[in-house]
C-alpha cells in the first residue's frame, strides 16, 4: 500500500488559499484572544479553534479534503480513523456533501465524541487504540469501505489547516512564535507551511504529553521513533506510539522544536482559560498553553492554538478542580 502513495511534497502557499475559499462557508474564521497574564508573563494569545462548529480545527481539513473528492468517490462514501475529531470533522463535511460516512474509532475515545458523530451521520466502527494506530500504518481495516482520508497524512487535509496560518498572521503580525499540540501532526504541518511561506522568521513549536512524546523523541534522536512508555491519558487527542516516517518527512523543514509538558501543566491550563477566558479546552487544546508557560517558546508574542473542546463537562470539572489553584 505505501507504494502507491503520493510523495511527500510541501504545501505550497497557492493551495492554502485556494484551500480558504474552498471551506469560507464550512468552517469559522475563529477568534485570536490574548490571554491576561501580567507584566512579567509571557504575551500569549489563544486562538480558539474550539469554536468550529464540530467544535475542534479538524473540519478546516477535512471539509477541504471532502471537497475534493472525485464524483465516483463520493458516491463510494469515506472513512477515517480517529480518537473523536477528525472523525467528527470528516463526518460533518461528509454529511454536508451527502457522501456516506465510516469512522473506525478509538473504543477509549469520550462517549460525547462518539455521540458527536453518530448524530452527524457517521457509522462507527470500535476498535482498541493499537488496532487503530496499525489501522492508519495500513491505511485499511476490514468492514471499512469507500475512499479512505487519513487523519494527519493527507495532502489535502494538511492544506485545510494551514488556513489557520493565514488568519494568525492578518490577526497577530508581531506573532513571535507559534504552538500546536501533536497528535499525528498534521496541525502544525499545516499551520508551519503558511505562517514559513509568510514569515520564515515566526518560531513553530509542537507541544506533547510526556505519556505520550514520540515526535520530541525523534528530535532528539533524529530519526522517526516508537514512544515505548505510551500511557493513555485524558489528553486523547494528542500524542501517539509513534512518528509515522512521512510526517516526519513533513515537519523536519517547518518545526522548530518540540516542548514537552507534564499531565499537571496540561490541567492548569485548561483551569487557567477557564478563569481568565472563560475558555472550555479539552487536553490536547491546552497543551500549547502549558508549553508557552514554560518559558521555552520565548517571551511572546506567542499564539497557542486551542485546537478543540470535545470534553465531558464532569470530566472538565473533575480536571480542573484537581488542578493547582
Amino acid at each position: 500500500m505505501p507504494t502507491t502513495l503520493e510523495p511527500v511534497r510541501p504545501i505550497a502557499l497557492a493551495e492554502i488559499r485556494d484551500a480558504r475559499t474552498r471551506i469560507a462557508d464550512t468552517i469559522v474564521r475563529t477568534p485570536l484572544i490574548r490571554l491576561p497574564l501580567g507584566p512579567n508573563a509571557p504575551d500569549i494569545r489563544l486562538k480558539l479553534e474550539n469554536l468550529q462548529p464540530i467544535n475542534a480545527y479538524k473540519l478546516r481539513g477535512a471539509a477541504n479534503a471532502v471537497a475534493m473528492l472525485s464524483e465516483a468517490e463520493r458516491k463510494r462514501g469515506v472513512w477515517t480513523i480517529s480518537a473523536g475529531n477528525a472523525g467528527q470533522g470528516v463526518a460533518y463535511a461528509a454529511r454536508a456533501a451527502g457522501v456516506p460516512c465510516t469512522v473506525v474509532v478509538i473504543e477509549t475515545a469520550p462517549e460525547a465524541k462518539k455521540e458527536r458523530m453518530r448524530a452527524l451521520g457517521a457509522k462507527l466502527i470500535e476498535v482498541p487504540y493499537e488496532v487503530a494506530w496499525k489501522a492508519l500504518d495500513d491505511r485499511s481495516y476490514p468492514g471499512a469501505e469507500g475512499t479512505f482520508i487519513h487523519p494527519f497524512d493527507d495532502h489535502n487535509f494538511i492544506a485545510g489547516h494551514a488556513t489557520m496560518g493565514l488568519e494568525i498572521l492578518e490577526d497577530a503580525p508581531d506573532t513571535a512564535a507559534v504552538i500546536a499540540g501533536i497528535g499525528g501532526g498534521g496541525l502544525v504541518v499545516g499551520v508551519g507551511s503558511a505562517i514559513k511561506a509568510l514569515k520564515p522568521g515566526v518560531k513553530i513549536f509542537g507541544a506533547e504529553p510526556e505519556t505520550a512524546a514520540p515526535t520530541a523523541l525523534s528530535y532528539q534522536m533524529g530519526s522517526p521513533q516508537k514512544f515505548t512508555t505510551w500511557q493513555a491519558s485524558f489528553v486523547d487527542g494528542a500524542g501517539g506510539q509513534s512518528m509515522f516516517p512521512r510526517m516526519w518527512e513533513r515537519m523536519k523543514p517547518l518545526v522548530d522544536a518540540i516542548i514537552v509538558v507534564s499531565l499537571e501543566e496540561t490541567r492548569n491550563a485548561m483551569r487557567l482559560m477557564a478563569e481568565k477566558t472563560r475558555v472550555i479546552s479539552e487536553g490536547a487544546g491546552a497543551l500549547p498553553l502549558a508549553a508557552a508557560l514554560t518559558g521555552k517558546a520565548g517571551p511572546g508574542p506567542i499564539v497557542a492554538i486551542v485546537s478543540g473542546g470535545n470534553i465531558d463537562l464532569k470530566k472538565f470539572c473533575e480536571l480542573i478542580g484537581s488542578a493547582v489553584g
